[in-house]
């Protein structure tokens, strides 16, 4: 099992940058693969990105193509997000999981662990 823990969320504006971290608890965090969701008010959970057990392959949905970048760093059994050029529409309580097969899922029912999520706001 493993326990998740996200942060790095905030109120900042339109063009600006955040980084979001998610720590994950225990030894075996390079045998997940790791994703990024999001959920804004009132809307289903999204897709965002994910990332494979090594690091070296990675998904993203295309409405943050080009703007945010997932990277983990298995030695710190830590996986980032990387949120450039934020957007209104970014705005969302963003959740990163964990996901025991070897397959870079974009479904949420997909994934086995879950953070409790870190709010992003994004004002115009």
């Amino acid at each position: 099992q493993v326990q998740l823990v996200e942060s790095g969320g905030g109120l900042v504006q339109a063009g600006d940058s955040l980084r979001l971290s998610c720590a994950a608890s225990g030894r075996t965090f390079s045998s997940y693969v790791m994703g990024w969701f999001r959920q804004a008010l009132g809307k289903e959970r999204e897709f965002v990105a994910a990332i494979s057990r090594s690091g070296t392959i990675a998904h993203d949905v295309d409405s943050v193509k080009g703007r945010f970048t997932i990277s983990r760093d298995n030695a710190k059994n830590t996986v980032y997000l990387q949120m450039n050029s934020l957007k209104p529409e970014d705005t969302a309580v963003y959740y990163c999981a964990a996901d025991r097969s070897t397959i870079l899922h974009t479904t949420p029912r997909a994934y086995d662990y879950w953070g409790q999520g870190t709010q992003v706001t994004v004002s115009s």
